[in-house]
């Protein structure tokens, strides 16, 4: 029973966390226009627990659309030299920097919460299917390359919006996919 409460209370500290978390007040969407690098990762998702240890960093197109969304295309080079690929269509929100989307069945809250457009982005998003929420913390770089600064301020975030440390990872690099 003790780990239980302790368990159910991480899980609502993260909960708490998480929706305290907002956009950056001065969010430009054209800025987010682009590639982009996925470098870091942070999420207690059962998924990426199994999977982690394949990741390797990928590339995000990023396009705004005329209606104030963001049309999001990922790829990842597979170590068979297939390419993974996923595109999402992040509908705004009321809040500027903020979107939501559906992908694999659960329903993403986009949370655009530090950006300098010519050098990084940190992403955080809540997927919720039921009562079953997940936080998901991205971190991109323009180049395949941050600062050890930027790296350990999307850890410490990662662990204050309740990732577990082990499951934060920094992606090795990895070649592009060719143009689709």
């Amino acid at each position: 029973m003790p780990f239980l409460l302790t368990l159910l209370g991480a899980l609502l500290c993260s909960l708490t966390v998480s929706s305290e978390v907002v956009p950056q007040a001065d969010f430009n969407l054209q800025g987010m226009a682009g590639k982009w690098y996925l470098i870091g990762f942070a999420t207690n998702a059962q998924w990426f627990v199994n999977r982690r240890a394949s990741m390797k960093l990928g590339t995000a197109m990023l396009t705004p659309t005329a209606d104030g969304d963001l049309d999001i295309s990922y790829s990842s080079l597979s170590a068979d030299g297939s390419c993974w690929r996923l595109n999402n269509l992040a509908k705004k929100a009321d809040v500027p920097g903020r979107f939501t989307y559906t992908s694999w069945g659960k329903v993403n809250d986009l949370c655009m919460v530090e950006v300098k457009y010519d050098e990084y982005a940190l992403i955080h998003t809540m997927k919720s299917k039921g009562s079953n929420p997940t936080v998901v913390n991205k971190l991109y770089g323009r180049a395949m390359d941050l600062s050890a600064d930027l790296l350990e301020n999307f850890r410490q975030f990662s662990l204050e919006t309740g990732v577990l440390p082990e499951n934060i990872a920094f992606l090795p690099k990895n070649a592009e996919c060719p143009a689709a």
